[in-house]
């Protein structure tokens, strides 16, 4: 169904991002592991509901034509 397509997309984007949080080992840059990190949990909260200010944000900025 479209909704396990869509849980299915979701979940293949948070695993992505955790595998780029893994590669980046000890030796990585905090920051863009940060980011991979909250990557994945925003690709979770897609699949549970969770709203956050960013993905509100997002979709105001590419909706409508803010500072144009």
């Amino acid at each position: 169904s479209l909704t396990q397509s869509r849980h299915s997309r979701h979940l293949g984007a948070c695993a992505a991002a955790l595998e780029r949080f893994g590669d980046l080992g000890d030796s990585g840059d905090l920051a863009v592991a940060a980011e991979q990190l909250r990557v994945a949990r925003r690709e979770l909260g897609r699949i549970t509901g969770h709203v956050g200010a960013e993905d509100i944000l997002d979709i105001i900025f590419r909706d409508f034509c803010v500072g144009k």
